[in-house]
């Protein structure tokens, strides 16, 4: 899996929060009601944002094991832990090892900003050992391949297009689903039994959120670059305009992502969010 840097996890941390689905929440805390003791696996978890976003809304007695293949960003982890919660961290390359990962008592499956790196060969097995198992599974923050810019430019289209073809490069689990990976798996869900709760997760960036924007613009203008569908005189021309107005205070962007709960239908919980599996928009 391509590794992410703690600095990048921490810079988006407080946006992931605030973008997090409500309905969808809602939904994975109803489920999670009915356990007394609720034993969580965080897939690819980074430094445990999932684990600090949604523990205050799951019952108080909690067992998370922390699955990721940095050990690093374990290591963080671990020391950001919500006091009174049992954090086990596991190294495990989820390339290889995702069953492994799944061993064991489990009530819940988490994941955030995962689905879009991976392949539709592991999605498949990861809905297979998930539906085996009959355990519900939250997956936040898949990007969706929306992006919108004020004011807008005109290479802002070509640039996006080509960030999305890169999305879909190999990141370590074979060619990526990237922008589809949210309609994916939630058509391999309910093909599999399974009722989906989904709702739109998008971060909403604003001209004082200068880091956050930097970073991505950066990042976006490297990644069209790098795909060869937008030239280097072009991709370093719309980086320097789009900085220009980041430094006006006149940037604001919109990324798009889709954040999805899946519960195996017949469970209480699945039953009743069965009539909200195309739940409104919620931020």
């Amino acid at each position: 899996m391509s590794g992410f840097s703690a600095d990048w996890l921490a810079l988006r941390e407080p946006y992931d929060g605030r973008a997090r689905n409500r309905d969808v929440l809602q939904s994975v805390a109803a489920a999670a009601a009915e356990e007394h003791t609720v034993a969580v696996v965080d897939l690819a978890c980074g430094t445990g944002s999932t684990l600090r976003a949604i523990a205050p809304r799951l019952p108080p007695r909690q067992d998370w094991r922390l699955v990721d293949n940095d050990l690093s960003l374990l290591a963080r982890a671990a020391g950001k832990a919500i006091p009174g919660i049992a954090v086990t961290r596991i190294p495990v390359d989820l390339t290889r090892d995702l069953e492994a990962a799944l061993d064991g008592p489990v009530n819940l499956v988490t994941a955030s900003a995962l689905l879009d790196l991976v392949s539709d060969d592991w999605l498949d097995r990861l809905v297979t050992e998930v539906a085996a198992r009959q355990l519900p599974f939250y997956a936040a923050l898949n990007y969706d391949g929306r992006v919108s810019f004020e004011p807008a430019d005109t290479l802002d289209a070509a640039v996006i297009a080509a960030v999305n073809r890169h999305q879909q490069t190999d990141k370590g689990f074979g060619p990526a689903l990237g922008p589809r990976a949210a309609e994916a798996a939630i058509a391999r869900f309910q093909t599999a039994g399974y009722a989906v709760v989904q709702g739109r997760s998008d971060w909403h960036l604003l001209p004082r959120d200068h880091a956050m924007q930097r970073d991505m613009l950066a990042g976006w203008a490297g990644a069209a670059r790098e795909i060869g569908a937008v030239s280097l005189p072009d991709a370093a021309a719309w980086l320097t305009r789009r900085r220009d107005l980041l430094a006006s205070g006149r940037s604001a962007i919109t990324v798009g992502h889709v954040d999805i709960f899946a519960r195996p239908i017949g469970t209480r919980a699945a039953e009743r969010s069965q009539s909200k599996s195309t739940s409104s928009p919620s931020g």
